[in-house]
């Protein structure tokens, strides 16, 4: 577990945040910029001290101001990357991610180095590099460190739309086949969908909510807060099988319900995150026929809210799962939309949120 309440003072408000998470998986600091997001990574990292606070990951107490205690950076086993790479200039790639090596790490330069993409560029000086290659080089060094939690501070921002997409897909593929909690700075929602498992919405130096990525954005809530992800659902499925004949990908929920997408490239029992956009759920009380829907989910009402531009934000259950939908007050009124209700949610388009598959537990 990780665990920060800290106080600090910056500029024009206090950063007074509280944020715990467990140190598995990918955890996104999300906000805007000078929300204080980069403050807390800072903390964690040791460059930075509260003036106030307890910072620990496990047993680990890294600061704790009532008994002052504050553990220097280089002895917090914690891998930094920032938005820029930061490379010794007078090393070569090689030297780059040789420079603080952890003792024991040679086995996994090999399988690093081929996993981020550098084999070619071992034998090159930083100042030749693209800017995405600099920054793969930078997580590389980081993790050959061999660090307890990997920290990025808005790793993509500056990179053109073909590098930043080479990147992340990188990233992504760093964080399903590396066991190493994440803790990922960013104010881009897409960045965040691609790679989150979970999320801590920060504002005016307050963490305002945090939890699992996909029950975080079925909160009705936080649709301000969330507005950028344009009020989208997250469902996690297995995929079980291919249709050569339709081109179809079939995938299996937690409650045993199937959901279909246009063929995708699956590897036997991953589960896959499966993006809805409430605009794409419509409703009905009983399951219909002679209909171009092919997915069609049993589902209960959960909860029905004031949502934007006077329509009905409505929260479906899926087993374990939650499903976003939106109908106008009418619909509402004339299908008798109530807590509790069965439904059938019709789902016009479904795709899928990210390449990167998360290992099932």
């Amino acid at each position: 577990m990780l665990e920060l309440n800290v106080t600090k003072q910056l500029g024009d408000f206090t950063l007074d945040a509280n944020l715990k998470a467990p140190a598995q998986g990918v955890t996104a600091l999300f906000g805007q910029s000078g929300s204080g997001k980069t403050s807390l990574l800072r903390m964690l990292a040791g460059l930075d001290r509260p003036e106030h606070g307890l910072i620990c990951i496990d047993d680990t107490v890294f600061v704790d101001t009532e008994r002052r205690l504050f553990i220097p950076p280089h002895k917090r086993r914690l891998g930094v990357v920032f938005q820029e790479a930061l490379l010794f200039p007078h090393y070569s790639v090689r030297g780059n991610l040789e420079y603080g090596m952890a003792v024991g790490a040679k086995a996994e330069f090999d399988m690093l180095v081929e996993l981020l993409g550098i084999e070619h560029l071992l034998g090159r000086m930083p100042g030749v590099l693209s800017g995405g290659e600099a920054r793969r080089v930078a997580i590389g060094r980081a993790l050959l460190t061999k660090p307890r939690m990997l920290l990025m501070d808005e790793p993509l921002t500056g990179l053109d739309g073909a590098r930043k997409q080479e990147l992340l897909s990188y990233i992504m593929r760093l964080t399903h086949e590396v066991d190493i909690p994440v803790l990922f700075v960013s104010h881009d929602t897409q960045e965040v969908m691609a790679i989150a498992d979970r999320l801590a919405l920060v504002e005016k130096g307050r963490v305002v909510a945090s939890g699992e990525l996909g029950a975080m954005l079925t909160q009705s809530e936080l649709s301000a807060q969330l507005g950028g992800f344009a009020a989208t659902s997250l469902l996690k499925a297995r995929w079980t099988a291919h249709d050569d004949m339709t081109g179809l990908s079939w995938f299996e929920l937690d409650d045993g319900q199937r959901l279909a997408l246009s063929r995708v490239e699956c590897v036997a029992d991953d589960i896959l995150h499966i993006q809805v956009n409430v605009h794409d759920v419509a409703l009905a009380l009983s399951r219909p026929t002679g209909t171009s829907f092919i997915n069609m989910l049993d589902a209960e009402i959960e909860a029905l809210t004031e949502g934007q531009q006077g329509g009905v934000e409505l929260t479906l259950r899926l087993g374990d799962q939650c499903l976003r939908a939106q109908v106008t007050p009418y619909v509402a009124d004339a299908l008798g939309l109530r807590e509790g209700l069965p439904v059938i949610a019709l789902i016009r388009s479904a795709s899928l949120a990210r390449q990167r598959r998360s290992r099932a537990s």
